[in-house]
C-alpha cells in the first residue's frame, strides 16, 4: 500500500453513532465502507493499493452485524499491520445501556444481536461481551450518551480532521430567476427584486450581472450597498451557527425577476466574500434563459 494511508476501524455498540460518525468522516474527506467483514480488509488493501494513492484515508465500520465473520477482526488486523505503508486506527463508539435501549425504542429496530423476539437489554449484553477485547485494543473510546449528533461530530472532526471548521462548511450560492420557481434545496432565499433593474437599460439587456457593466450598474445604488452591508453581515452571523449544530453545506439562493442581471451580481459579490473563509460554489440557474427580466 502506498505510504501515507490512513484507515480508521470503526466500531463499537448497536446504536451509539457509527452511523453519525460515517456521514461525519465522509465529510472530512474518509473514503467510508460500512458493515464490512474484517475478512475483506486485506482484500481493501489491495484495491487501495491499485489506486495509486488517488485515495489517503479510508474508514471501515467493522462490528457485529457481521456475524461470525467479525471474529476474524484481529486476524485481519495482524495481516493488515504486516503490510507496508498501513497506518490504522480502532474508534470504539459506546454508550450506556438506558440511552441504548431508548434509542432503538425511538428508532423501532430489533437489536441486531438480540435473539429472535428477544429483548433489547439481553441483546446489548451479548454484543458488550463480545467487543470487550476490541473496545480494550481500541485507540479512541467515545462514549455517546450525552452527546449530540452534532457535538459526536465536533469531537470526531478535532480527532481526525485536517481542516478547520469553516473549511469543512461548502456554501453553495445560487442565482435565480423567481419566474422559473424557487430552488428546492435553499436553505436561505434573498428576495433583490427591489433593486433598480438592468434589464430596462438597452445596453444592458442583454448582458447578465457577470459583466463588468451590468455588476457595476447593479452595485452603484445606495440601496445596494445598504442591503450587501446587512447581508452579509447576517451570513457572517448565520454560518457558524449552522457549523455549531453539524451542518456540512448549505445553499443560498438570491432571486431576481429573471435571474439573469441583479440575482447574479448579488451571489458573485457574496462568493466574493465568502470565499475569503469557506469553500464556495456558486451556479446561475437561469443565466441562459431569455424573456422579460
Amino acid at each position: 500500500m502506498g505510504q501515507g494511508v490512513r484507515m480508521l476501524i470503526i466500531t463499537g455498540m448497536s446504536g451509539a453513532g457509527k452511523t453519525v460518525a460515517v456521514q461525519c468522516l465522509e465529510d472530512l474527506g474518509f473514503f467510508c465502507v460500512d458493515n464490512l467483514p474484517p475478512a475483506l480488509i486485506s482484500k481493501f488493501s489491495e484495491l487501495l493499493r491499485q489506486s495509486d494513492g488517488a485515495i489517503k484515508r479510508v474508514a471501515l465500520v467493522c462490528d457485529p452485524r457481521g456475524g461470525e465473520f467479525f471474529k476474524t477482526l484481529f486476524a485481519a488486523l495482524a495481516e493488515l499491520e504486516e503490510q507496508s505503508g498501513m497506518d490504522y486506527q480502532i474508534l470504539y463508539l459506546e454508550a450506556d445501556d438506558e440511552t441504548l435501549v431508548r434509542r432503538y425504542k425511538a428508532s423501532r429496530r430489533r437489536h441486531p444481536m438480540a435473539p429472535e423476539h428477544g429483548r433489547i437489554v439481553d441483546g446489548i449484553l451479548r454484543e458488550r461481551q463480545l467487543l470487550a477485547e476490541v473496545r480494550e485494543r481500541a485507540d479512541l473510546v467515545i462514549n455517546t450518551s450525552r452527546l449530540t449528533p452534532a457535538e459526536l461530530k465536533d469531537i470526531l472532526a478535532k480527532h481526525y480532521g485536517t481542516f478547520s471548521a469553516s473549511e469543512r462548511m461548502t456554501v453553495n450560492v445560487l442565482s435565480f430567476g423567481f419566474k422559473y420557481g424557487l430552488p428546492i434545496d435553499a436553505d436561505l432565499v434573498f428576495d433583490v427584486r427591489f433593486l433598480p433593474n438592468p434589464y430596462y437599460v438597452d445596453t444592458l439587456r442583454p448582458r447578465t450581472g457577470q459583466d463588468p457593466e451590468v455588476y457595476d450598474y447593479v452595485m452603484q445604488w445606495p440601496a445596494t450597498q445598504e442591503f450587501l452591508k446587512k447581508l452579509l453581515e447576517m451570513v457572517d452571523f448565520l454560518l457558524p451557527q449552522y457549523i455549531k449544530e453539524g451542518k456540512s453545506q448549505i445553499v443560498v439562493g438570491i432571486g431576481c425577476t429573471g435571474g439573469r442581471h441583479r440575482s447574479v451580481a448579488i451571489a458573485e459579490r457574496l462568493r466574493e466574500h465568502l470565499q475569503k473563509s469557506y469553500v464556495v460554489m456558486v451556479s446561475h440557474r437561469d443565466l441562459d434563459k431569455e424573456g422579460e427580466r
